[in-house]
């Protein structure tokens, strides 16, 4: 079970790595982390070939422009999340196509669902996000490695600081998926995660 836990061997990894450890907030670095072991154990179980790099950058910094130095005041943060990671990308060498890649995928985890023949990266992430954020699919996953990326990556009260970030994006920018979705009961689904549970 440790390969979920495992990064890519590239100096972009590490670098995402490094680059969430300094601008998130621990509870937001450990859904990162979270949501990348999500993502590949999901893979390993039902066989999904996915780029690994791609994947683990993009998952690290997926909700980095919920940070206060990345907030846009007028995208969503999906979409000036996919900004920073592209000019991240960049920085790491990775040319136009890839870089493009790598913001596309961050920007549809807040999209409807991605089929997983058609884009294996997004749909991947959206999995794991929607399980580690509101419970969405958590029956998809085994309760030893429930158990085991908890105990690798614990929640440190996000559900309340990840629901502050939303409600203020919602507040702020009416017309954002994150809006929508706070319309749509997701604070309550957030904040009754079977992860959250009492004795978890």
């Amino acid at each position: 079970m440790d390969f979920i836990f495992t990064r890519p061997d590239s100096k972009a990894a590490a670098a995402a790595l490094e680059v969430c450890h300094e601008y998130a907030e621990p509870w937001l670095l450990n859904h990162s982390l979270r949501t990348y072991a999500w993502a590949v154990a999901h893979a390993s179980a039902v066989d999904v070939p996915h780029d690994g790099e791609l994947l683990y950058v993009a998952a690290l910094l997926h909700d980095l422009a919920l940070t206060p130095p990345f907030d846009s005041h007028t995208l969503p943060f999906e979409e000036a999340g996919g900004h920073v990671a592209w000019v991240f990308a960049a920085g790491a060498g990775w040319g136009r196509v890839r870089r493009d890649r790598l913001a596309e995928v961050i920007v549809l985890h807040m999209r409807d669902d991605v089929p997983a023949d058609d884009d294996p990266e997004s749909h991947l992430l959206q999995v794991a996000v929607s399980a580690d954020v509101s419970g969405r699919g958590l029956d998809r996953f085994p309760e030893d490695v429930v158990d085991a990326v908890l105990t690798r990556y614990p929640r440190l009260g996000f559900a309340d600081a990840f629901l502050l970030r939303a409600r203020d994006q919602a507040e702020r920018k009416p017309r954002c998926a994150a809006a929508g979705l706070m319309r749509d009961g997701w604070a309550q689904r957030v904040t009754s995660n079977p992860l959250d549970a009492p004795g978890r």
